[in-house]
């Protein structure tokens, strides 16, 4: 007898123990009401947009292992005290340092033109006094991987995708691939060199748009991007039917490795402070211009959203951590070391999404959670939908670039798109600076950020994170 009743019990704790695993997860409803007013009080707070002119005024550019890069480490952890985190850390990440010294070029003939250009990251140089070519042009990568090795031997490879806006920015995928693994599969055919038009989409600018290029492309040719005009200028005299020769004059390269980090703040959770609700961007930027849009913004908007938190009379149940990433732009090395530092406690961060799309307003807002987690998904929606954000539940999220890595881990994402109409006519350009901020805007990202970070923060129930959770999904950054 009982043997039986400690069966039954056995049974019961084991039927309880799997509920509470499937549990739903929910916001409470004095959660909710805080939610809004926080997200009111930020449309009124320009937090963000002074930290903004503050990063692009006192440091400015911040290429990677560049003179800026320590500067700007300094500088945001000395922000983040100042704002009330009460923890303020780095975390060491490592890579390969490559340094931009001049870029020239020309077309020679058959009717001599200078070229605005811009090298890519991770190209290298020409030698000693440049180096000149005839021009071969391509339609797209496929044409030029099966193309006759002859026919591309000794040349310089040109690809003339034109991307067109939108509001997701759909066409960088296709002009991104182009610019990162171009000069690899140009360089297998024995090219001297690389060219392609900028990806962006400013057609009118003679401004040309860097980026990164694939490391160590296979027998290391030098890689530039043209300006659209330039671009326009090239295909025109190849149009002719005329041999076309270009010299180009490139003085780019490694110059071994270099130890950045990750710069991080916390606002404490007041009764589960070892789990994380994570937001941020990248502290890195090109060179040419000051890394306003891309991506002082993102840190901009989730510093500011976590100090609204913080000035509030208790510090939601969870604590709110901001990130501010080392070296996205050259390949993620911020967010990948950051996804292998914290591998092992991936189930402890709650949730995450991180802002690197411009300062836009968020227009869309898409979730890779439990099924459990829906409703509470549903409850941060409609906190949201004032702003102009529409939830799509039929969208997997990735988190955004540097935290999609501790997505692929486990963490459970949110994805946050901004408007980027216009955000690619001045990504990785000169014309990357301050006033391409709209304050009103940006005031709505930290709307959106300070909105779901607390309730996320106080959502009773987690999201889903758990090692190898979401494997399955795709995502969509």
């Amino acid at each position: 007898m009982k043997y039986s009743f400690l069966c039954i019990a056995l049974v019961n704790c084991s039927t309880l123990f799997a509920a509470g695993a499937d549990q739903v997860t929910r916001i409470p409803a004095p959660a909710l009401a805080q939610a809004g007013l926080l997200r009111d009080a930020a449309l009124k707070d320009d937090t963000a947009y002074r930290l903004l002119e503050a990063l692009t005024t006192e440091i400015g550019p911040r290429l990677a292992a560049g003179e800026n890069d320590a500067k700007a480490r300094e500088w945001v952890s000395a922000r983040f005290k100042a704002l009330g985190f009460d923890k303020v850390y780095s975390e060491p990440v490592k890579y390969p340092k490559w340094v931009r010294r001049h870029e020239l070029g020309a077309i020679l003939a058959p009717y001599p033109q200078r070229l605005v250009l811009a090298a890519l990251g991770h190209s290298v140089a020409t030698p000693n006094g440049g180096m000149s070519a005839e021009v071969v042009r391509f339609d797209n990568l496929a044409a030029l991987k099966a193309a006759d090795p002859a026919a591309v031997k000794g040349r310089i490879v040109y690809i003339g995708f034109h991307m067109q806006r939108s509001r997701d920015g759909t066409d960088y995928g296709t002009a991104s691939a182009i610019r990162v693994t171009g000069p690899a599969a140009a360089s297998d055919k024995g090219a001297a060199a690389y060219l392609l038009r900028s990806a962006g989409t400013d057609a009118n600018e003679r401004i040309a748009h860097t980026g990164v290029t694939e490391f160590g492309n296979a027998k290391g040719i030098p890689a530039a991007a043209l300006s659209n005009p330039d671009a326009d200028q090239l295909e025109r005299e190849l149009a002719t039917c005329k041999p076309v020769s270009v010299q180009l004059d490139i003085d780019v390269g490694f110059d071994g490795d270099y130890v950045g980090a990750n710069v991080i703040g916390e606002v404490t959770g007041s009764t589960k402070p070892d789990e994380i609700v994570e937001m941020g961007g990248h502290l890195d930027s090109w060179d040419p211009g000051t890394g306003a849009i891309d991506d002082g913004a993102g840190v901009a908007i989730a510093t500011a959203a976590a100090h609204l938190i913080a000035r509030l009379p208790e510090h939601p149940a969870r604590t709110i951590r901001v990130i501010a990433f080392a070296n996205e732009e050259a390949g993620l090395y911020g967010g990948n070391a950051y996804a292998d530092v914290h591998a092992t406690e991936v189930g402890k961060h709650i949730l995450g999404s991180e802002s690197d799309f411009g300062a836009g307003p968020v227009w869309r807002m898409s979730a890779s959670v439990k099924p459990q987690a829906r409703a509470a998904i549903a409850q941060i929606a409609a906190v949201l939908t004032p702003l102009g954000v529409a939830y799509d539940p039929k969208r997997d999220a990735g988190g955004g670039p540097d935290l999609s890595a501790l997505h692929k881990k486990g963490m459970a994402a949110l994805t946050l798109t901004q408007d980027g109409t216009h955000y690619f006519d001045w990504h990785h350009t000169a014309n990357d600076t301050f006033d391409k901020v709209d304050p009103k805007d940006l005031a709505q990202n930290v709307a959106v950020y300070a909105a779901w970070t607390y309730l996320a923060a106080q959502a009773d129930g987690d999201f889903g994170s758990a090692p190898g959770a979401f494997k399955k999904e795709k995502g969509e950054d």
